[in-house]
């Protein structure tokens, strides 16, 4: 329970100061922890690789399909968290914010325990619809259902990250990814090489590093911020419509995204195991690459939601136009080092063929459009944020059906496994730049003290 100090009022960080500095500091702590995630993800696959078996890489290359989807689920839950806890702060209603990270915990702890059942339960038949076969089906299926085991722990952790963003907590919602990523990388080579459980061993790592995840979330949130209230039935039942009517189109708008990605798989799964393999190291290097950009997606949404709660509507407009050059600043950063370490990263990942064919076309080529999918990220976590998240469902939808679909089918048809990429890329230039056009619009109708059409 909170104390009478920490329920005292106190001006919300975000409503004054830079907000560039804002914007910066927030989106480089949220980078530095999804950065050792993303690097002890990728440090994983690497290990995997020195297993010289195709065939294991091509099974994460599944896995991860299936995962993006199950880890969308608590993405939504933490942008409703981050929603309410942050707009009820800039209101200086700290009482109720603290209500509002309890429930949206309990929330977590359900909607993950149902989710990894549902999960658990379907792994073969989700494995077959991607096209996974053989051996590769039956070990991506183990590593599944390994990974299972950490979705309640994961999706707790990834509430309190955005309860400490929300109260502008940058560096403990940092440690949250940072601890557990350090406990990944050192658990990885144990239990794949020492005790000899090969891409088993990856699997309970990463359990490990979820559970690390949530011990460091949840001290941030309840002992250092007292952030947090007694739970009860009667007050969950409450803010359920609340939680819910933020979270569950904030599901399905970052469902989209491992829509899209699955229907990539599947499509490049075409081209063998090889082409698979190189999916699946690209989608290593990509978070690596762009967690800057994915932080400052995350970043906005606190920043934007207290000067929303406080009525300084100038400020969040401001803050939409920083987050936007500064996302285009990222990528050109991201690409330039792409491109200059792509031949080292084929070779630390032993890629050839196809697999490495697609490496360095990603890296060389189309990692500048990254810089469309992240002005659609910042555009979601704004619309999320006002209130208006069935936006961005309809917006990512749009992106991962017409914006995906099409050009991945035509790309392959016209250059193979490399036309799939690069038809995948190109298909969010139209939607990264629609996005902003709308966002901008529902700003000038919200500070004209206009209701935006739902």
């Amino acid at each position: 329970m909170p104390d009478a100090e920490a329920l005292s009022p106190a001006p919300a960080k975000f409503v004054v100061g830079s907000l560039l500095r804002h914007i910066l500091v927030m989106s480089g702590a949220g980078g530095v922890g999804l950065g050792a995630i993303f690097l002890s993800d990728l440090a994983n696959i690497v290990f995997l690789s020195w297993l010289k078996d195709q065939a294991v890489l091509a099974a994460v290359g599944y896995a991860s399909s299936i995962l993006f989807f199950t880890i969308s689920i608590g993405i939504g839950l933490g942008i409703a968290a981050t929603s309410l806890v942050s707009r009820s702060l800039g209101q200086g209603r700290r009482l109720r914010a603290c209500r509002l990270s309890m429930n949206a915990h309990l929330a977590s702890f359900v909607v993950g325990a149902v989710s990894a059942a549902i999960v658990y339960v379907s792994i073969p038949y989700l494995l077959a619809a991607l096209g996974a076969t053989g051996r590769t089906h039956e070990l991506a299926a183990g590593y599944l259902r390994i990974l299972t085991l950490g979705m309640i722990p994961l999706s707790i952790a990834m509430t309190s990250a955005s309860v400490l963003r929300s109260v502008g907590d940058a560096r403990r919602a940092m440690n949250v990814t940072l601890y557990g990523a350090v406990v990944n990388t050192i658990l990885d080579p144990i239990f794949i090489f020492a005790l000899g459980m090969g891409i088993d061993g990856a699997a309970w790592a990463t359990v490990g590093a979820r559970i690390a995840f949530m011990a460091v979330g949840l001290d941030g949130v309840i002992r250092v911020h007292r952030l947090i209230a007694r739970p009860r039935l009667p007050a969950f039942l409450a803010d359920v419509p609340a939680l819910t009517g933020i979270a569950v189109p904030a599901i399905l708008t970052n469902v989209a995204t491992p829509f899209a990605n699955a229907y990539v798989t599947g499509a490049i799964a075409a081209y063998g195991d090889a082409a698979v393999a190189g999916w699946a190291i690209i989608g290593r290097i990509m978070p690596v690459a762009f967690g800057a950009i994915y932080a400052l997606s995350s970043s906005i949404g606190p920043i934007v939601g207290q000067n929303y709660g406080a009525g300084k509507g100038d400020r969040m407009r401001e803050a939409f136009r920083l987050a936007l050059v500064v996302n285009v600043a990222l990528t050109v950063a991201a690409w330039i080092a792409l491109a200059l370490l792509s031949s080292p990263l084929i070779r630390l990942f032993g890629a050839t063929g196809e697999a490495a064919s697609l490496i360095s076309l990603f890296n060389i080529w189309l990692a500048p459009l990254f810089a469309f999918m992240g002005a659609l990220f910042v555009v979601n976590a704004v619309f999320n944020t006002l209130g208006f998240p069935h936006y961005a469902t309809v917006l990512n939808w749009a992106r991962a059906s017409i914006g995906t679909i099409p050009f991945v089918y035509y790309g392959g048809k016209l250059a193979g496994a490399d036309g799939v990429l690069a038809g995948h890329m190109a298909g969010g230039i139209f939607f990264g730049c629609i996005g902003v056009w709308f966002c901008l619009r529902l700003f000038d109708r919200l500070l004209a003290g206009e209701t935006p059409p739902l």
